[in-house]
């Protein structure tokens, strides 16, 4: 009867076995995919004047790409 393969983990350069049932990504350990399993913190809560500078880049962002692509070349 064959094992399971033995993969190296891209994290930390464990090489575990790539069972069926193990949670996480097929190219991390287990103990490696338990830290992602846990997901990011909580959310923060943008203020007014966070969301008003993310806005004014964001639209400034908008106008150079359109600039860029209907400029005419001179």
């Amino acid at each position: 009867m064959a094992g399971f393969p033995i993969k190296t983990c891209v994290v930390c350069g464990e090489e575990f076995e790539l069972k069926p049932d193990k949670p996480g990504f097929a190219n991390r350990c287990p103990s490696c995919s338990e830290t992602d399993a846990e997901g990011p913190g909580p959310t923060e809560h943008k203020d007014a004047i966070a969301r008003q500078n993310e806005a004014e880049v964001n639209a400034e962002r908008r106008r150079v790409i359109r600039d860029m692509l209907y400029r005419k070349d001179s």
